[in-house]
């Protein structure tokens, strides 16, 4: 039987297969697009809401721990703090040590607006999860603890 039919994403010798690697990093990326368009987010751009998202995370943040944590330049991360502002998710406030430092942090608003997209989304995948064969559905949820793994291991890499 080949890795392919086994599903192995490793070589005899162990070492990750290029071609296994390239279609788990494409259907990783298929699904996170395909999640992200929700009728809740609509209006906003995915970097919009991945700020809103991480600022309602962590925040109040300052503005170069957003711009890092979200791999922003200063300007872009300006422009999109600026709109979730103008949209009342975000508030800017001078930072308690340094008036000249601004912290963000999402308004009640923007809370709620990330819990609604949240549950949406969590919504379409449980229905197309519910959709699939009960082997499949096991299979994914089996390999949750080495998905969540390697998402831990790729963040202490950019981080």
């Amino acid at each position: 039987m080949t890795q392919i039919e086994t599903g192995r994403i490793a070589t005899p010798d162990g070492a990750a297969d290029s071609e296994q690697v390239a279609r788990l990093r494409v259907v990783v990326a298929r699904l996170g697009r395909q999640l992200r368009a929700t009728q809740a987010g609509a209006g906003l751009t995915p970097t919009q809401i991945s700020v809103l998202f991480t600022i309602a995370r962590l925040g109040p943040l300052g503005l170069s721990e957003v711009a890092e944590l979200e791999g922003l330049n200063p300007t872009m991360l300006s422009r999109v703090i600026a709109q979730l502002s103008e949209d009342g998710l975000v508030s800017r406030t001078a930072a308690p040590t340094d008036r000249r430092a601004a912290l963000v942090d999402a308004t009640p608003v923007g809370r709620r607006l990330r819990e609604k997209i949240h549950r949406e989304r969590n919504r379409v995948l449980g229905a197309e999860l519910d959709a699939l064969s009960t082997a499949h559905r096991e299979s994914l949820i089996d390999a949750l603890p080495a998905l969540e793994a390697l998402a831990d291991q790729l963040r202490g890499r950019s981080g």
